[in-house]
């Protein structure tokens, strides 16, 4: 696939690694974006895992109610200064991602935050599937691995497809306001209450 300066331009805005850097991730993953800020970010060269070191202790709590007050979203965003986070851009994003959260209904935040027995729970489900395909076991690890992937996008913020924009995830709309703030951003947390769905009991 030719890699154009249109294509590594857009890389470049969206990760903020250097324009040889972009041509070389994308080269390397056939034009495919999410794959190619994969890349970059395992490389260390993108602006998002520069700053992903810094403290983000500052930022907004956004709130958004749906369908007349039906289903309700609060979530935690962090960043470095109070600077960035009155700014209109990253108000916006906070409470796109509340709309997101209300729409989407993620589990976490974060695939690192699933609890392990639920992990385990979802492979097992996977080992049946294929017992009962009968597919060969020497294979089962890739499948596996690819099941876990879709369920990640299923339930994971910021795995999950953005509903403003689909071709790209929560996560690589977090990792462009870092490269255009030059702060590290993160979900702390969120919450989401819909009425009447049944309370689980501690």
């Amino acid at each position: 696939m030719e890699i154009t300066s249109a294509m590594v331009k857009e890389l470049r805005t969206k990760t903020g690694a250097g324009m040889m850097d972009c041509k070389e991730a994308l080269a390397a993953v056939d034009g495919d974006f999410e794959k190619a800020i994969d890349f970059l970010r395992k490389k260390g060269l993108s602006a998002a895992t520069k700053r992903s070191s810094k403290a983000a202790k500052d930022g907004t709590i956004a709130s958004y109610i749906h369908m007349g007050g039906k289903i309700g979203v609060m979530v935690e965003i962090n960043c470095e200064t109070d600077f960035v986070a009155k700014t209109a851009d990253f108000q916006t994003m906070a409470k796109d991602i509340a709309m997101h959260i209300a729409a989407s209904n993620p589990l976490c935040v974060r695939p690192e935050e699933i609890p392990e027995v639920t992990m385990e729970r979802e492979k097992e489900i996977y080992r049946s599937q294929l017992r009962e395909e009968k597919k060969p076991e020497k294979i089962w690890d890739k499948i596996i691995e690819g099941k876990l992937k879709k369920y990640y996008e299923d339930v994971c913020l910021t795995e999950q497809k953005f509903v403003k924009n689909q071709d790209i995830t929560v996560g690589t709309l977090i990792s462009n306001m870092i490269a255009k703030t030059g702060e590290n951003i993160v979900i702390r947390r969120f919450a989401r209450f819909q009425l009447g769905e049944e309370i689980k009991q501690s």
